[in-house]
């Protein structure tokens, strides 16, 4: 059994996607990296997702994560969205497949729910308290937000998947 947890937590995207790298040992959770992909918007959605690819490969090349943690797909603003968004997932989860990590997915409610202690919590508030758990004093963007927020959710539950095999 893992004694410590190295994750990099991913909020997807296709035009910006968010990483969120930290430690946790089981009482505690350390911020190591965060920041973000940005994607040519102007560039075809098959473009983007080669450079998302290549991107998160150099990223978890460098980083050497133990697992992942993402957020599931549950909205989207129209349906040309949620198909870009999906695939955006489908290369992520590609990346840490061929690196036989395992990968966590995560409910946006879950998330909220673990990080702020209600499912209903606003992005400031998900970005007030990823800050404060992390001990972070720089603001962070949106996505980096999220993407850490992610990665604390799978530190807080971690356990409990160990414990349901």
């Amino acid at each position: 059994m893992v004694d410590y947890l190295r994750i990099l937590g991913i909020d997807p995207g296709s035009r910006k996607t968010g990483y969120g790298f930290i430690e946790h040992d089981g009482n505690q959770s350390r911020h190591l990296a965060s920041g973000f992909i940005k994607l040519n918007e102007k560039d075809a959605l098959p473009d983007r997702l080669f450079m998302l690819s290549s991107e998160l490969e150099k990223l978890i090349e460098k980083l050497n994560p133990n697992c992942g943690a993402i957020e599931k797909i549950f909205y989207a603003k129209n349906a040309q969205s949620a198909l870009s968004l999906g695939h955006a997932r489908g290369v992520i989860l590609l990346k840490f497949s061929e690196r036989q990590l395992p990968v966590y997915e995560y409910q946006a409610l879950k998330v909220k729910q673990t990080i702020v202690g209600m499912g209903r919590a606003d992005k400031s508030q998900v970005q007030h308290m990823v800050r404060i758990l992390l001990k972070i004093q720089d603001r962070l963007q949106e996505d980096q937000a999220d993407a850490l927020a992610v990665a604390l959710t799978h530190a807080h539950l971690w356990r409990s998947h160990i414990n349901s095999f």
